[in-house]
């Protein structure tokens, strides 16, 4: 998922880092194997390198960092014998000498070799950088002469000095770049001639990160996120209502700018978690799109602000502050508050990471639907009033009606030459019968009972209806589908189920057989569930598949027989292991048969039968199969194998097990040696009567 881009392990950045810091600058270098001795490989080369030498990638790799295709006449034996010793010494080293280019040209080369450390400070790299000092070389005097590659201190021919530094400058500012960031290491050497600067490791990165700022995938976030969820839902809830009904409804009809009541402590809390959440938003990772998880505050600072801080900087603003300052508060400035519904944006962000839990997406949809309604019902109430108000409707409106029914009937009181709207339905009254309209409406066509009745009301009931379609598509079709996931194994079950009776049906097969498939078919369903291993990993990289079933098969591969395998041997192993199942009185082999496989009891109990005597009693860890797999013949077996209790087994066909010791010969012989020991019961025909005839002859 989207959600879990970013989640990345500690990783070794050490040749990225270089590419993208230094190819195609200034920097002309190869990277050398230094555990491949004497060669010592290229195994990475600048476009700066081949653009200097005129040589391809590919012609490259694998020759040697010493780079003795650019010597020449004029390059000097006695230095390149210094940049084999160094190399071999595995120690620094700098110097200039004459190089050749691929078409022939020479070319004055500064040359400068650093070896790098892993971890355990093993030399495992030599950084090799090439400059080109042609043009300085021809403002030097021939007394001065080339470097002779001893670290001493240089008489200042014009540019030497520069290039020098500049040259060195790149390998340390790489040294500092990938060194621990801990300030008693992190010492980058001004005087490059003087004290040696520490040398770059080659090892695995960890995630560097300061501890202000946070996870987006943690638990601390993902908490404070349902929190956020559960304030948005309280601001959708609480405004339209306070807009529609205690604003609207509570004030007077002479007074259109009647102040409310002082704000609810809720009204408080959720603006200072709003604001709260602006400030975290600064500090926490996000994904970029390249799949990488960013921890710079700056880049986390700059993607918020161009993404989410305004609508969620809007959501925020304390209106409710101005009852502090004793502020008069008046409709307008409620309705103002109704742009917090804008933090409804971020849910719609939400929905995607939770999208993979079915029950928590089907209770966002009702709630969002329940929401609408919701809202429906606020601008139901909020038409009603007014068309009470108005002069020429007020007797027809739905609210008239319901004032009517309840009988409550609303009353216009005359203070002088003002008239004041009083009486009516409760509030509570009001409300539960706007949103009943609401519903009713959205999930049919209403009961009439509450009908629009003035012009305004049915363009309203119009758009609600058309709205509750909408509705229909959207959600329904989702909890529609959701449900279906739900139980979708379930009905799999049951399908494959009926396949397997209407076979039985049409192939009129005997009761016995009837009953051994279906005890069968609901065994391994019990085991699996119905998934098809192999059909799932199908699609996955080898490498991750190797991995998959190593976990799965770890258990067989843990038997002493496989421990001196090598990881690439076990991971061979582990991608040709099967499972197999036998459920009681069923044969696994019988005698005489060829031999497919060696099996190997998971669990479960199995007796090894021929002429109806009992040769062995098989129990989980028991192996069971043949030492001799190195001839391509068929092996029959000398007895029936039979199992007394349900068996879980896993199995090696011989085939892919002959092929697996074919690509690694070094372990084949051990395997061939030690199976004769660890093979529980021998199914090898003629195996008894070797051991037989051995016997005789130890007591003769």
């Amino acid at each position: 998922m989207p959600v879990m881009r970013g989640l990345l392990a500690p990783q070794n950045t050490f040749l990225d880092t270089i590419a993208t810091r230094f190819d195609g600058t200034h920097s002309n270098f190869v990277l050398g194997n230094a555990q491949v001795q004497s060669l010592y490989p290229i195994v990475y080369c600048s476009d700066g390198f081949c653009e200097l030498t005129g040589y391809a990638r590919a012609e490259l790799m694998q020759k040697s960092c010493a780079c003795h295709f650019l010597y020449g006449p004029e390059t000097s034996d006695q230095l390149t014998a210094q940049i084999q010793g160094a190399l071999d010494d595995r120690r620094e080293f700098k110097t200039e000498l004459v190089f050749y280019k691929k078409e022939g040209t020479k070319f004055w080369c500064l040359l400068d070799i650093v070896p790098i450390k892993n971890e355990k400070g093993e030399v495992v790299l030599f950084l090799v950088s090439h400059k080109d000092i042609s043009d300085k070389k021809k403002d030097q005097t021939p007394e001065q002469g080339p470097d002779t590659g001893e670290f001493r201190t240089v008489t200042r021919p014009p540019g030497f000095n520069a290039n020098r530094r500049r040259s060195r400058a790149v390998l340390y500012h790489l040294s500092g770049h990938l060194q621990k960031q801990d300030k008693t290491k992190l010492k980058i050497n001004n005087n490059m001639f003087g004290e040696k600067p520490p040398i770059p490791e080659y090892k695995v990165a960890a995630i560097q990160k300061s501890r202000f700022i946070l996870l987006h995938y943690g638990t601390f976030k993902a908490g404070w996120d349902w929190l956020i969820l559960l304030a948005t839902f309280y601001v959708a809830v609480t405004v339209p209502y306070n807009v529609c009904f205690t604003v609207v409804g509570g004030r007077d009809e002479g007074s259109t700018s009647a102040p409310r009541s002082p704000p609810s402590v809720g009204d408080i809390l959720v603006e200072i978690l709003f604001i709260l959440d602006i400030v975290l938003n600064f500090r926490t990772t996000f994904v970029s799109t390249s799949g990488q998880v960013v921890y710079d505050a700056r880049s986390i600072c700059v993607h918020y602000v161009t993404t989410w801080l305004f609508v969620d900087l809007i959501a925020a603003l304390p209106f409710d502050l101005l009852y502090a300052f004793n502020v008069s508060v008046y409709f307008g400035v409620h309705l103002l508050k109704t742009v917090r519904l804008l933090r409804l944006l971020r849910l719609l962000q939400k929905l995607e990471r939770y999208s993979q839990y079915s029950a928590v997406v089907l209770t966002l949809l009702m709630s969002m639907f329940a929401l609408l309604a919701h809202w429906m019902a606020c601008v139901w109430y909020f038409i009603g009033r007014k068309e009470i108000e108005g002069p020429g409707s007020w007797d027809v409106g739905w609210l008239h009606e319901l004032a009517k029914r309840l009988g409550t009937p609303y009353l216009i009181q005359y203070y002088g030459n003002i008239g004041v709207l009083g009486g009516g339905p409760s509030m509570r009254s009001s409300y539960v019968t706007s949103l009943y309209f609401a519903l009713s409406s959205l999930t049919s066509v209403g009961f009439g009972n509450v009908s629009a009745n003035t012009d305004s009301e049915k363009i309203f009931s119009i758009c609600t209806m058309l709205i509750g379609a909408l509705m229909h598509a959207a959600v329904f079709g989702n909890v529609t589908a959701i449900i279906q996931r739900m139980y979708s194994r379930r009905s799999l079950y049951h399908t494959r189920t009926k396949d397997l009776k209407d076979f039985i049906r049409v192939h009129r097969l005997p009761k016995a057989l009837e009953q051994r498939m279906l005890e069968c078919f609901q065994t391994t369903w019990s085991v699996n569930n119905g998934i098809d291993v192999s059909e799932l990993l199908k699609d996955f990289p080898d490498e991750l598949r190797a991995d998959i079933a190593m976990h799965l098969n770890k258990e067989l591969l843990q038997l002493p027989l496989f421990e001196s395998a090598s990881r690439g041997c076990l991971r061979s192993l582990s991608l040709i292991i099967k499972t197999s199942f036998c459920a009681p009185g069923e044969f696994l082999i019988r005698q005489g048969d060829a031999l497919q496989a060696i099996y190997f009891v998971c669990s479960g109990s199995m007796e090894v039968l021929k002429d109806n005597t009992v040769l062995a009693i098989l129990g989980k860890g028991d192996l069971i199969g043949s030492d001799s797999l190195t001839k391509e013949q068929v092996i029959k077996t000398n007895a029936n194998v039979k199992a007394l209790t349900y068996c879980d087994l896993q199995y090696i066909s011989l085939k892919g097990l002959r092929e697996v010791l074919r690509l690694y010969p070094e372990y084949a012989q051990k395997f061939i040696s030690e199976i004769q020991h660890d093979l529980t019961y021998n199914l090898r025909e003629g195996h008894g009567a070797d051991v037989s005839t051995s016997t005789v002859e130890t007591e003769l």
